[in-house]
């Protein structure tokens, strides 16, 4: 048995064995190798997308705020937006009336709109001054779609280049071929320069003739018939529709203003038989509504010419948008003022206006570039008006049948536009805003008041737009 100093020898021993050979030449054994962790690569970062520029787009000073442009321009937009990663257009739509007043509240408190339009002179008019001159922007931009005439309408002295050639309406006779033909009486002529039926020259008189006969009260009396009952009239022959006094008298007597080359006020005689025309058919011949029919139900509360209680309406092209109710309508020849053949087709000419205080200038000229090509041909079926760029115009046309199968003489457009009004009925005036309020009271007094000496209204007319215009001199 051994004893335990044994055991203590032994394990001293041993220990001593471990250390010599840890300690000796023998190469040691090594241990095995701890992977370092792989370095993380670092995570790729996402691409930050650019932030888009946003355009706003203010309608209602032209055409574009009715409840029926609405859902067609809001595809227009997305469209626009949809192809467009630098820019986000958006809609900012007023009603016409407003229009005016809310664009001078947002100019005023430095929040202006980027781009307005559609819009013709009139829209514009007291806004003067206050637009981009789009010549630096446009580059190397092909022209060869436009007429150059139409291009140099926009060019202004001392601001350049405001707008591109868009939407063209001629203006014409829009007739209910129903009413016609219930009346037994042939439609107007459709050719510039060609007589009626009979052979009588197509003129003011001439329209004036159907217009008596096709007007009637709710007894069948016509308005040439002594029985005939002014104050229940149920239907009527004429009426010039949504223009003002400078609109009605340049419509069917020719172009002039209320303004002379020395920006003095003045009346024309030939105004002066206009007014006096048109105040005899609402107040003496009956032939044309007065105020109080025009805002009656019988005449759509404000829309003669849908109501299909009116024979004939003197209109603009882009009244297709508002003429849906009467189902056989077509286009006539406006007449001419005389038997000598004088025709006047007063137009409207829209385009989009960039103000010059946007702070994306090359963004809102690409913009209004697109609302006038690519975005142009759906617009164009909204507004109902024929292409600036004269390879839309064929295609427009084919639409138009598309919208209006009852077969359309277009040509009846196309051909007007050979008689433009020069000077604009829309022209610019002294003091614009007072002006165009007080032609717009003469108005709704000759169209209102069946006691009124429109003579002397005329006179009174011209002494108030005299102080109006010194006012600005």
């Amino acid at each position: 048995m051994r004893t335990k100093p044994f055991y203590i020898l032994l394990a001293l021993l041993v220990a001593a064995s471990m250390l010599l050979t840890a300690c000796g030449g023998a190469a040691p054994t090594e241990a095995p190798a701890v992977e370092e962790p792989a370095a993380e690569e670092p995570a790729a970062e996402e691409p930050v997308a650019a932030e888009k520029v946003q355009i706003r787009w203010f309608i209602g000073l032209g055409t574009g705020s009715l409840p029926e442009h609405l859902e067609g321009q809001e595809a227009v937009v997305e469209r626009f937006n949809s192809t467009h990663d630098n820019i986000e257009l958006i809609m900012d739509i007023v009603t016409n009336e407003e229009a005016p007043d809310q664009l001078k509240t947002q100019i005023a408190a430095g929040n202006p709109p980027d781009i307005i339009g559609p819009v013709g002179w009139s829209g514009t008019n007291e806004f003067a001054g206050l637009f981009l001159d789009l010549a630096p922007y446009l580059g190397d931009f092909d022209w060869s779609d436009f007429d150059a005439e139409s291009i140099d309408a926009y060019r202004m002295e001392g601001e350049g280049l405001l707008g591109l050639p868009f939407a063209v309406f001629p203006s014409m006779l829009y007739y209910d071929r129903d009413l016609f033909d219930e009346a037994g009486l042939a439609y107007p002529p459709h050719k510039y320069g060609e007589a009626y039926a009979d052979g009588d020259p197509w003129t003011v008189e001439k329209m004036e003739e159907l217009a008596m006969i096709l007007t009637v009260d709710v007894n069948g009396n016509d308005a040439n018939s002594p029985e005939f009952d002014p104050e229940n009239i149920a239907q009527f022959g004429y009426h010039t529709q949504w223009t003002d006094p400078r609109g009605q008298a340049a419509a069917l007597f020719g172009a002039d203003n209320v303004v002379d080359e020395n920006g003095d006020a003045y009346l024309s005689e030939l105004w002066r038989e206009a007014f006096r025309w048109y105040y005899a058919g609402f107040h003496e011949k009956y032939f044309m509504p007065a105020a109080p029919y025009q805002e009656s139900d019988l005449l759509a509360a404000g829309n003669p010419g849908d109501s299909g209680n009116v024979a004939i309406t003197h209109c603009h092209l882009w009244y297709t948008c508002c003429n849906t109710n009467v189902p056989n309508w077509d286009m006539a020849a406006v007449p001419a003022y005389n038997e000598a053949g004088d025709v006047t087709v007063k137009l409207h000419a829209d385009t989009f206006r960039v103000l010059e205080s946007t702070e994306h200038p090359a963004e809102a000229v690409e913009v209004m570039v697109w609302l006038t090509d690519d975005g142009a041909a759906d617009l164009l079926q909204i507004y109902g008006g024929m292409p600036g760029r004269i390879s839309q115009q064929d295609a427009f046309f084919v639409g138009m049948d598309e919208k209006f199968p009852q077969g359309v003489d277009w040509q009846v457009a196309i051909d007007g536009l050979a008689f433009p009004d020069v000077p604009n009925h829309e022209s610019n005036l002294p003091n614009y805003a007072k002006a165009y309020d007080r032609i717009g009271a003469f108005q709704s007094l000759y169209e209102a008041d069946p006691t009124l000496d429109i003579d002397a209204e005329m006179d009174t007319l011209v002494a108030d737009l005299q102080v109006i215009f010194d006012e600005v001199k």
